[in-house]
């Protein structure tokens, strides 16, 4: 199967099926989302989403965050990972949205990256969910579910090989859904270590099922092969 025919079925799956997806993250501003999203690195969304009350509650504006110490932010992000250095990123953070920003998040990739704590795929998700912009963040899960599901070639080895080939086939208004329907196709079905491939409704062109499918067979028909003469 073509490239562009698995997009057209992943494409027409989605936006039929999955017409509006959203971030499972819990936030009220673009303030909320960012500290959110920092917190996200290499931690569940729900996980974080357990600690975001008590800490907007203590630093609600990023005047107050910027006026804390990473001393002060460490407690109430204890039970996420990297605490320490999320800490500080956040502290970091809340001073430059300050001095830099005005207190506003800005809206550009380059700008947000300027931020302590935010990368590209931070930048990615914050354009892309505040601003609707057409900005691919590619997390673990992006990045194996496209790969799984042929979107992308082999060769596309990084996180920024694996976005700039997934904008280039996604038409522009829908990247921002397509982001969600990866990460949440990779968090709920195509699952890294047992990918639920017996319920998946993209097996019948997806590449990985159809790998496995054939390796299956083939180990089953070479100890078929190999089984005694007579043997029932």
């Amino acid at each position: 199967m073509r490239k562009a025919e698995r997009f057209r079925h992943f494409l027409d799956y989605f936006t039929t099926n999955f017409p509006a997806p959203e971030t499972e993250l819990h936030y009220s501003s673009p303030y909320e989302l960012i500290v959110a999203v920092v917190l996200s690195a290499q931690c569940t969304d729900k996980r974080v989403n357990l600690v975001m009350p008590a800490l907007m509650e203590q630093f609600p504006t990023p005047e107050q965050l910027a006026a804390a110490s990473a001393e002060d932010i460490f407690p109430f992000i204890r039970s996420v990972s990297y605490p320490n250095n999320k800490a500080k990123h956040l502290a970091g953070l809340g001073r430059l949205l300050v001095s830099e920003f005005g207190g506003e998040v800005p809206s550009t990739i380059e700008e947000l990256q300027r931020l302590p704590g935010v990368g590209r795929k931070t930048a990615n998700v914050v354009v892309s969910v505040i601003y609707n912009q057409p900005a691919m963040a590619v997390d673990t899960h992006v990045f194996r579910v496209s790969h799984r599901l042929g979107l992308v070639p082999r060769t596309a080895t990084t996180p920024l090989a694996v976005e700039k080939e997934l904008v280039r086939h996604i038409p522009e208004e829908l990247i921002p859904k397509a982001h969600h329907w990866l990460i949440l196709h990779g968090r709920y079905i195509c699952v890294a270590r047992q990918p639920k491939c017996t319920i998946c409704p993209l097996q019948s062109w997806c590449k990985y099922y159809a790998d496995t499918t054939a390796k299956t067979l083939q180990a089953s028909q070479k100890t078929s092969s190999k089984a005694p003469k007579g043997a029932k």
